[in-house]
């Protein structure tokens, strides 16, 4: 037999998803499996499908995939463009760059906005390429509103806005798959058409169930969309939905955590959820100002509430420094994607966490700092205290 070495304790995953998943919903999952078109499960069906429509604050449906996020952003897609289609998006980091790259394989046309992937999606950019599209070739403008990969946030009443400044028929898609239920989030007041989300961030729980809320404007132009479609159909889940119902296997032991995850929010409050995770997102950029390192997210109008992304000084690797992390502490931290690869950190603080548990992250960071000869400064974790002591409930 190998030999192996336990590590006593709980495993800190401080990724920015997936999260953590509570106890209480990992125990709704362990029930025995059910018959899915049987009278037990259409009751949850229709739990879980009229439950989630608040959180995304929407009124109209909202459908449920078993995937993941990329499920949802080609859901959105292919029910309501056509190849050939024009789609608005801007470059704010790896998430957004991978859905221009979807959008391509799916035959769509991107009109990509380039950025710097330290801010988010410029909305005078898109009301300016909006009023010059005459001829209204793009049909829909697809933004991420928290970015995952950089801790930048998009404004997305401002990107509203700015398409109805245009005079602009243009659908809007919004990606919330690191915002939903940790970052305050309005589909039907910010006029969205299709908001993309997955199970695995704010919702807490394991990967594997992906969402789109749809808008009436957005039924209507899938009406008209001739783009292949089958497991992704919002038109084949309509009729099965209506009756709690699925029109294939569905997810059924996710949809179970998911209706205790519905339940949670609703008990603790979408207002505190939010207003706690603003506060988490506080604390952690004061030890990260404190130890003298730079956030990655240029713009503090857009900081983050599920993440913060930190950057390395010059010559130091931030792959490194999240190997003496999980080495020392068994803490993950998320990785740089794309273009920062290996210059960046990422602590994720969403989803199901305390005050207790993000100063155990901060302290396993700065503990970790110093083990891998990273410059910095002392009492980030005292800056970090000393701000949640002052602004505890």
């Amino acid at each position: 037999m190998k030999n192996t070495t336990r590590t006593p304790g709980r495993h800190f995953l401080q990724i920015p998803g997936p999260t953590n998943v509570p106890d209480r919903i990992l125990r709704a999952m362990a029930q025995p499996i059910i018959d899915h078109r049987g009278p037990d499960f259409a009751t949850l069906g229709r739990k879980v499908l009229e439950g989630i429509k608040p959180i995304f604050k929407c009124s109209g449906p909202v459908y449920i995939f078993p995937a993941s996020g990329t499920g949802a952003w080609e859901a959105a897609l292919i029910n309501t463009l056509s190849p050939g289609d024009h789609v608005l998006m801007a470059e704010t980091g790896h998430f957004a760059t991978l859905w221009r790259n979807l959008a391509l394989k799916i035959g769509l046309e991107p009109v990509f906005i380039d950025g710097d992937w330290r801010s988010g999606a410029d909305a005078a950019q898109i009301e300016e390429r909006l009023r010059n599209d005459k001829s209204h070739e793009i049909k829909a403008v697809c933004v991420v509103h928290n970015e995952t990969s950089t801790g930048a946030v998009t404004n997305i009443a401002n990107v509203r806005a700015a398409i109805d400044a245009a005079r602009h028929p243009a659908l809007l898609m919004v990606d919330t798959i690191s915002s939903l239920a940790s970052i305050d989030y309005a589909h039907d007041d910010w006029g969205v058409d299709v908001t993309v989300a997955g199970s695995q961030k704010g919702l807490m729980l394991p990967p594997g169930l992906s969402f789109n809320a749809v808008s009436d404007k957005a039924l209507k132009a899938a009406k008209t969309s001739i783009s292949y479609k089958s497991y992704w159909s919002w038109s084949e889940m309509d009729g099965p939905n209506a009756k709690g119902y699925f029109p294939y296997t569905p997810a059924t032991n996710l949809l179970y955590g998911l209706s205790e995850a519905i339940d949670m929010l609703a008990e603790e409050g979408l207002d505190n959820v939010f207003a706690r995770h603003k506060r988490h997102s506080e604390a952690t950029r004061r030890a990260v100002n404190t130890w003298g390192l730079e956030i990655l997210c240029r713009n503090q109008h857009e900081y983050s509430h599920s993440l913060t992304a930190v950057m390395m000084p010059e010559g130091h690797s931030a792959d490194n420094f999240r190997r003496v992390v999980l080495e020392h502490f068994d803490m993950s931290l998320g990785s740089g994607l794309g273009k920062v690869a290996d210059r960046i950190f990422r602590i994720g603080h969403l989803g199901d966490i305390n005050d207790l548990t993000l100063m155990g992250t901060l302290a396993g960071v700065e503990m970790g700092l110093s083990l891998a000869n990273v410059p910095h400064n002392p009492n980030g974790v005292k800056s970090a205290m000393d701000f949640l002591t002052t602004q505890a409930d």
